[in-house]
């Protein structure tokens, strides 16, 4: 049986001395992947701290994630480091929001498109995940990439950064400080499992392939708190329109015919459909479907008690999608809202609501929105007990106020 890489905190670690295990114990480690070495081994045995090397884990990408198999424990070796971007100081603007790289939605695509194949991530510090040689990445990102993980039903295979792995090997007290905080969200996250990777909301259902640009309107979706459900676009949903008020088929393949009749029934039972096939690629065309109206980028039509949005031509630019997404729904029925947080990312479970920050931690109130109603909610985060926190009523949500926002919160409601 391959080893269980989702349930530990795990990281890849070069330095297999035992002098290290005290630092691994302190930064929450409970599993190591590393090359043999006997002495290392004793001593992380008796810290309980399993050894894993790396003949039994296999490393793909995307690309081949279909290729998987249960032999040996898989850890997709994909993702972007996360945290705020730095931006291009050639350009500027009054109103650019910041850009912030996040594997929320990647850790929710692979939940879909491989469901038998447990999320964990394996990402390196390196060029590929948006770390060249001359950019060095805050030591709490590390923090961060862990958080983003386990609360979307995920595991990250941590790696550090060489500046970082220097600094905590010589003591520096920022890096020795930075860790212990990994340790202690560490600890709260094993704590808290049950709370963390639940379904999310499913009035936005966004349908995915294992393709760049899919994957990519999933992503724009995630930072601009759509909080979309993200479902193989090859296994439709079956139609809820009480609950799944919004399906997006936004460039994916012509759908085989279950696939396809699936897809139209959401339409037909009430959803709003979203499409960019034009002309002879409009698998979307059905009988009963009445032209309602258009605008210089989209055609509206009526299907039974649902419509159809259709855009004239291919979607290309996914950030722009994301606000759409919002607008057909409108923003009194969006799953989540954040305010106070430009650096924050949202996403609505049924009754629990996850938020992660990517910038600086907020010191002043964050208010988050919550589809539904509910008469009380606990805020957990790791660096503080558990805290009852005030409901108002906002139409159709629920709103919550937190005295801050760290790194990572979530709010469980009743």
């Amino acid at each position: 049986m391959p080893v269980d890489l989702l349930h530990q905190t795990a990281i890849r670690w070069n330095d297999p001395d035992p002098k290290y295990v005290p630092l691994l114990r302190e930064g929450g480690i409970t599993a190591v992947l590393t090359s043999p070495d006997e002495d290392f081994e004793k001593a992380c045995a008796a810290a309980h701290i399993q050894v894993v090397h790396e003949d039994e884990v296999r490393f793909v990408s995307l690309a081949d994630a279909s290729k998987a198999d249960s032999s040996r424990a898989v850890v997709f070796r994909t993702g972007l480091w996360p945290g705020v971007h730095p931006g291009d100081p050639t350009e500027a603007s009054a109103t650019r929001g910041v850009w912030i790289d996040q594997n929320c939605y990647l850790v929710e695509c692979l939940r879909a498109l491989y469901p038998k194949v447990p999320p964990v991530l394996g990402y390196l510090p390196n060029k590929e995940a948006g770390v060249p040689p001359e950019r060095s990445v805050p030591f709490h990102t590390l923090e961060l990439a862990l958080a983003e993980a386990w609360m979307c039903g995920g595991n990250f295979v941590m790696a550090l950064e060489e500046w970082f792995r220097k600094s905590l090997l010589k003591g520096a007290d920022d890096a020795l400080a930075a860790w212990r905080k990994m340790g202690r969200t560490a600890a709260w996250l094993r704590e808290n499992a049950a709370v963390f990777g639940q379904p999310l909301q499913r009035n936005i259902t966004v349908l995915i392939e294992n393709k760049d640009d899919l994957l990519e309107i999933a992503n724009l979706a995630y930072r601009h708190n759509v909080s979309p459900a993200v479902v193989a676009a090859a296994e439709p949903p079956a139609p809820e329109p009480a609950r799944c008020l919004e399906l997006v088929a936004v460039g994916i393949e012509t759908p085989a015919a279950d696939a396809r009749r699936r897809i139209l029934a959401n339409a037909e039972a009430g959803t709003t459909l979203v499409v960019d096939a034009p002309g002879a690629q409009a698998w979307w065309r059905a009988a009963g479907l009445k032209h309602l109206r258009e605008d210089p980028d989209r055609d509206y039509y009526s299907l039974g008690k649902g419509q159809v949005v259709a855009y004239k031509e291919p979607v290309l630019d996914p950030s722009d999608l994301a606000f759409d997404m919002i607008d057909y729904v409108t923003e009194k029925r969006r799953a989540t809202r954040v305010f106070n947080g430009n650096a924050a990312v949202a996403m609505a479970g049924g009754a629990v609501l996850y938020l992660l920050n990517y910038g600086r931690p907020q010191e002043l109130p964050v208010l988050a929105r919550i589809q539904g109603s509910f008469t009380k909610a606990t805020l957990l985060r790791p660096e503080a007990a558990p805290q009852t926190v005030k409901i108002a009523r906002r139409g159709t949500s629920s709103e919550v106020t937190l005295p801050q926002l760290e790194r990572a919160a979530a709010v469980i409601f009743g």
